[in-house]
């Protein structure tokens, strides 16, 4: 799971990342230049600390998100394309924390002038769409040239250029393709297009200390942040951290609230393996079905996925542990369509 933090210069995106990851990336780069930051994040997450007690293991793998902080992406990017360096780091997100800036600074001046997170969150989402655009304009050029042309697959030429032709009319309407309905066959086609607005969004405002935020209305899910605060706080040490969080009214940072955003933005759940070598976390997108989460563990395990060993998490913990599960006839077989439920304990059973 990986998400790119975006957003115009002197947003604070670097200050989120460093919020979110623990880090100290340096927060002061120059407008324009291209430097990603990455860093991969446990996720925290008390089942998995709760079942590691339960079970002892010799390791405890949490699951992990790697947050990307990508600059370069400012007004007019999009005008002739999104290219290069900035366009393949872009495409190889998941998704994306796009950071539009609330807080004050005289010392820090806006590119466009003037503080306005609405406005700034659609700047960014229109170069997003406009990215998209020209490349969609581009695909239809070249579909109609190897028409005339020839010699190409007539029937997938203009299966193609449907396709493209709905695209292009979507966008035309600003309609991030996100909302645009793809058959499977459709989705392999635009797989390799890495086109920008397919991939979900968050938009965090960040804003200063104390300070309150207007309500904005978007089509896709938004959080507000103190982010300088909690990059400050996320620096400190664990027992200094919890001073500060409770002098400053904070229940909780915005590495878990956010991770919690990220599963849900990108529509992915946890499921866990546990035993005495290992417990573990795994990630599985809603809606899988048991042979499907098996090939999150190993591929050979969903190609002679047999039955998984099922039980539910709280159910386990209500319980007392795996024997007692098993005697009081909790622990179920699945087969191979079994839909795999957030914080199910599965073990699966192989022919490989």
């Amino acid at each position: 799971m990986k998400l790119g933090i975006i957003g115009l210069p002197q947003s604070g995106k670097t200050t989120i990342f460093n919020a979110l990851t623990r880090g100290n990336a340096p927060t002061t780069a120059s407008a324009g230049r291209f430097e990603v930051h990455t860093a991969v994040v446990e996720v925290p997450d008390p089942r998995v600390t709760r079942l590691s007690e339960m079970f002892k293991p010799k390791k405890t793998i949490y699951a992990k998100v790697t947050y990307a902080d990508i600059a370069g992406l400012e007004t007019g990017s999009a005008r002739s394309g999104i290219a290069g360096q900035l366009l393949n780091q872009l495409a190889q997100m998941d998704g994306f924390i796009l950071v539009a800036r609330g807080f004050e600074d005289d010392s820090v001046l806006h590119t466009m002038g003037s503080i306005d997170p609405g406005r700034d969150a659609d700047v960014m989402l229109s170069e997003l769409l406009l990215n998209d655009l020209i490349a969609v304009e581009r695909k239809l050029e070249r579909l109609t040239e190897e028409r005339k042309k020839g010699g190409t697959d007539k029937v997938e030429n203009e299966r193609q250029t449907a396709l493209f032709q709905r695209l292009h009319a979507a966008l035309s309407e600003n309609t991030p393709l996100r909302k645009v309905e793809v058959s499977a066959e459709e989705d392999k086609i635009l797989a390799s297009f890495g086109l920008l607005t397919r991939k979900p969004v968050l938009i965090v405002f960040n804003m200063g200390e104390g300070q309150t935020a207007p309500v904005w209305e978007f089509e896709t899910p938004s959080v507000v942040l103190q982010g300088k605060l909690e990059m400050e706080i996320a620096q400190l040490s664990p027992e200094d951290a919890a001073v500060f969080m409770q002098e400053y009214g904070i229940e909780e940072l915005s590495l878990s609230r956010m991770i919690r955003l990220s599963y849900d933005l990108l529509q992915v759940q946890s499921f866990f393996t546990v035993g005495e070598d290992e417990v573990r976390a795994w990630e599985t997108p809603r809606g899988a079905t048991a042979q499907e989460a098996a090939g999150a563990v190993h591929t050979d395990l969903q190609r002679g996925f047999v039955r998984a060993e099922v039980v539910a998490y709280d159910e386990l913990i209500s319980l007392g542990g795996m024997n007692e599960a098993k005697a009081k006839g909790r622990l179920r077989l699945e087969g191979k369509e079994y839909i795999v439920k957030d914080g199910d304990i599965v073990h699966i059973r192989s022919s490989l």
